[in-house]
This record gives structure tokens, C-alpha cells and sequence, in this order.
């Protein structure tokens, strides 16, 4: 469902903001964190896709699926053979 909205930009400090309604931030998916560009005279704002941040989800489908063992065996170091103690 798209969705067009008017609004006013508001005066907050000596910046300039504009209030999102929450139909709006839901839909988009924005949360706290957003990040903000410019894009041929328009603002575009839309949510921080952190490093890593799906993964945990990914390595639970991969164990579901049996996909989570190594591909190659390990190949040991000079520190396991010299320094390390079993």
C-alpha cells in the first residue's frame, strides 16, 4: 500500500525536521536509526542495514538445513602442534 502524505517542515533547534507518521515509518521499516542521502533533489531516507545483522537468522537455516559443517578439515597451526596443551 503506497502512501502520500503532506507535511510542514518544523522548526527543532537550529535545525529543520519533518514529523513521520507512524503508518508511514511502518511501512518503510525505519526504526530509530536512519540514514539520509540526496538523490536527484530528493530526500531519501531509509533504514541502517547493520554488518552481520541477518546472520544469526542464516546460520539457523543452515543447521535446519544440515549446511553447517566445515568443507575442508582443519588444518592444524604451529601453535596447536608446539604451544597448545590437550
Amino acid at each position: 500500500m503506497n502512501m502520500s502524505i503532506r507535511s510542514k517542515v518544523i522548526r527543532i533547534g537550529n535545525s529543520r525536521g519533518v514529523r513521520i507518521p507512524r503508518a508511514l515509518l511502518e511501512q518503510a521499516g525505519l526504526t530509530d536509526k536512519v540514514e539520509m542521502s540526496v538523490e536527484d533533489g530528493k530526500l531519501i531516507i531509509h533504514s541502517i542495514q547493520e554488518p552481520r545483522q541477518e546472520w544469526g537468522a542464516q546460520f539457523s537455516a543452515m543447521s535446519a538445513h544440515g549446511d553447517d559443517h566445515l568443507l575442508d578439515d582443519p588444518l592444524p597451526t604451529q601453535w596447536d602442534e608446539e604451544e597448545w596443551t590437550w
